[in-house]
Formats: C-alpha cells, sequence, structure tokens
C-alpha cells in the first residue's frame, strides 16, 4: 500500500527530449538512402544555378550571377522555444553569530544547497577560527566581527539576515543588538533562557520592524510536513495520544550542562517533542506534570537535571507522554496514536535519515496496513534559511513566529516548576 502523495517535494522538473541522430544510433546510412539523397541534392542544386543564370545573346559569355546576400530569418520565422534563462534571483546576505559545533559542521557547509542564501560575515571570539573559516567561504576580512564591534553590523548594507547560535542564555541580547541594528533574525531554539527574555526579544522585533524568526527545523523537512498534514486531515481519524523521546549522551564539558548558560535536557531536546506534539495535535497544553532524575554520582549533573520525564494535557483530551534525557543512549522518535492508526517517526530529530511510517487498522479488524512513505530528504538548514531569505524578500511572516518560540517556552517554564514542585502545572 502506498500512502504517498505528490507534494512539492516530490516534483521533477520536466526534461526536453531531443530525437537522437542516426551516429547516436548507429543505425548508418544505406547505399539506396544515399542515391536517393544524392539526387535529390543534385536536382536542387540544378534549380538553384537555372534560377541564378543570367540571360545572353547568341555569341556572348555569359555573365556572372549575382551574389545573394544571406539575411536573418524575419521575426515570424524566428524559432518561438529558445531557453531563455531566468533573471538571476539576489541572494540574501546571512551573517553567523557564534561559530561552535552546530554552526561549524551543519549552518555554514548548509550554504552550499541553499538557492537564496549566502554567507556574508562571521561572529565570533576567536578570531583565528573565524579567520581560517572566513577563508573557506569566500567570507571578506572586513567582514570578521568580534562581540565587542558587533553593533558595527548595522553599517554593514551586504548583511540582511542574522543567525544567532550563542549558548541559550546569550540568545536575547544578541537577537535584540542585531535587531536595533537593523538585521533580520533567526534564533536558535529555545529562543530564549526565560519568558522575560521572550517578551523582549518580541518587542524589539516590533519597534525595529525586523522580521524574528525561531530556527524550529523540522517545519521545513518534508516527512514532518507530511505528518503535519496527515494530522490536520484526520487520516487516523481522532487522535488519542502522542508519545515522544529525544534522548542523548551528553559528555562533559558541554554548554548544555552548565545552569549559568541556560542548559538542560529540557529546553535543549526536550523542546523537540514540546514542538512536535504542537505540530500533530494543533492545541495548546492546558496543564503539564513533570518529574526529573538527577543521579548522586554523576558531576555532570550537579546544576541540570540528567533526565524528565513530563505528561501534557490537551483540550480535546489527547495526551502527550514524553521523555529527554543527557544521560542515556539515543532515541529521537515519537509516536501518534489514533483511533484508526499509528503514524511512527523513527528518527524524528536528527539532522538526516528521517523514516516515517504509517499503520493503519485493516477491514473488520484484520491485520494492519503498514507503509513506509518516503519523501526526498533535504538539507534542513538550507531549507529553512532560504525560508527566511523569501520572507524577506517578499515581507511575508515567517512559519515559525516567536510568538511559537514563546509558546514553547511557557511551557519548558511549566515543566520545570512541575519538577521542582512534584505537583501539576496549569497553563489556563
Amino acid at each position: 500500500m502506498n500512502l504517498s502523495h505528490p507534494t512539492p517535494f516530490d516534483r521533477l522538473e520536466a526534461s526536453q527530449t531531443v530525437e537522437p541522430t542516426s551516429h547516436e544510433t548507429g543505425s548508418g546510412i544505406s547505399r539506396r538512402q544515399f542515391m536517393k539523397t544524392a539526387s535529390a541534392s543534385g536536382a536542387v542544386i540544378g534549380s538553384v544555378m537555372t534560377a541564378g543564370a543570367v540571360a545572353t545573346a547568341p555569341g556572348q559569355a555569359p555573365a556572372a550571377p549575382e551574389t545573394q546576400q544571406s539575411a536573418p530569418a524575419p521575426p515570424e520565422r524566428q524559432a518561438a522555444n529558445l531557453d531563455i534563462p531566468e533573471p538571476v534571483e539576489k541572494k540574501m546576505g546571512w551573517a553567523i553569530v557564534g561559530l561552535g559545533k552546530l554552526a561549524v559542521e551543519e549552518i555554514l557547509p548548509a550554504f552550499g544547497e541553499c538557492s537564496g542564501s549566502r554567507v556574508v560575515a562571521l561572529v565570533s571570539g576567536h578570531p583565528d577560527k573565524a579567520g581560517r573559516l572566513a577563508e573557506v567561504y569566500g567570507v571578506a576580512p572586513d567582514r570578521i566581527y568580534n562581540y565587542g564591534n558587533f553593533d558595527t553590523l548595522a553599517d554593514a548594507d551586504d548583511i540582511d539576515a542574522v543567525y544567532i547560535v550563542l549558548p541559550n542564555s546569550m540568545h536575547a541580547e544578541y537577537t535584540i543588538r542585531a535587531l536595533k541594528a537593523g538585521k533580520h533574525v533567526l534564533c536558535e531554539k529555545p529562543m530564549a533562557a526565560n519568558l522575560e527574555e521572550c517578551a523582549q526579544m518580541s518587542a524589539a522585533a516590533e519597534a525595529t520592524g525586523r522580521k524574528l524568526m525561531i530556527a524550529y527545523r523540522l517545519h521545513y523537512e518534508p516527512l514532518n510536513r507530511k505528518v503535519m498534514q496527515m494530522c490536520e486531515a484526520k487520516k487516523l481519524g481522532k487522535l488519542k495520544l502522542f508519545v515522544s523521546s529525544n534522548c542523548q549522551n551528553v559528555e562533559s564539558p558541554n554548554i548544555r550542562l552548565s545552569a549559568k548558560l541556560a542548559g538542560g535536557p529540557v529546553g535543549d531536546v526536550g523542546v523537540y517533542s514540546i514542538n512536535a506534539a504542537r505540530y500533530v495535535i494543533g492545541e495548546e497544553p492546558v496543564e503539564v506534570y513533570a518529574t526529573e532524575h538527577r543521579p548522586d554520582n554523576d558531576p555532570r549533573f550537579t546544576e541540570v537535571p540528567e533526565s524528565v520525564s513530563y505528561t501534557m494535557k490537551y483540550p480535546s483530551g489527547v495526551l502527550a507522554q514524553c521523555v529527554c534525557s543527557f544521560g542515556t543512549a539515543g532515541s529521537q522518535r515519537y509516536e501518534v496514536i489514533g483511533e484508526k492508526g499509528v503514524i511512527v517517526m523513527d528518527p524524528a530529530f536528527p539532522y538526516r535519515g528521517l523514516k516515517l511510517t504509517v499503520r493503519r487498522q485493516g477491514a473488520d479488524e484484520g491485520p494492519p496496513e503498514i507503509a513506509d512513505i518516503n519523501l526526498r530528504q533535504i538539507n534542513h538548514f538550507a531549507s529553512e534559511m532560504d525560508h527566511f531569505s523569501k520572507c524577506i524578500k517578499d515581507n511575508i511572516t515567517p512559519r515559525t513566529t516567536a510568538a511559537m518560540g514563546t509558546a514553547d517556552m511557557r511551557i519548558v517554564h511549566a515543566i520545570t516548576e512541575s519538577a521542582r514542585t512534584g505537583k501539576p502545572v496549569s497553563l489556563v
């Protein structure tokens, strides 16, 4: 059973077909064909010579024929199917702020797959690293900035967008400074360290008239978008449960293990499940209950919990059961359980290699129908950056707004509070 449906990601451009010549097909030309061609050619040549001759009196030498001047074909005879190239679309210029692992290994290489975005500036506290990367990606030396001269980005007309890839505790400060410098901002998730910072960032975007988008890259990835479409169309009937895990083993030292830098598993990896629950269920939770674990014998977790389990309850009665951890083997998946079937995305959250399977209950309670849905894999970062570039160019609202980032941070705050008190936290 094939549950795939054509999407914009499936379409391939039509190619023109050219009939092969006899040389290309290897068929050759027979003697009979050659003689026919030669006879026809002789007749044509004779006609042309006759038409070009000038009449003379007997005994006179024939006059030389007039030279025929070739003229361009008239407009109505010009080829109508010329392949005229389209105008080259202007690429938006990007500054990458923070040159850590994510920026170096994923974001900067993604520009090679962008159609509307290019990197023109780097911001880092490590000049040697920034210089080497600038050479690799063709960034001019005068477009390498540090955190001291960050505000001079305002003088660079070729920088349209700024991508904040800093520790969570620095998101608000540098987002606001970039907005005040007149730049549009794409900020990594979680949006900020707390709700107050989210409000300040949103207010700065409104005051400066610049766009602020949060980097929820899975909203720009084909398989997750397919899940959104299926759930919105109620392909599984009424939804009942959402179950998700996003767990990994984080080695020390790492900024994500620092409370001062707003680390911890909920905001870093748990937010994926929070956001996925929203785009699957299509509602905001009304209550959250959470519990956490901090092992006594592991120094990594003196400031942040190792693992957190949380349940979100929604107005329609759907329950979302999620876990996140910085101290386990990798598990990055979710299941959507409805009346008539189950959607399984496993893995769901990595940068590549995602897999989507749908199980639908067969007729008369028979065996379920199972289908893998295969769509073309894309670069998530290139897709989200090109989306934001288009939003800037065409002055449209991004798909993943600051309001979405704020809503997720509200849930993160409720999970933290519930884990601290051991009690459910109302969100209404």
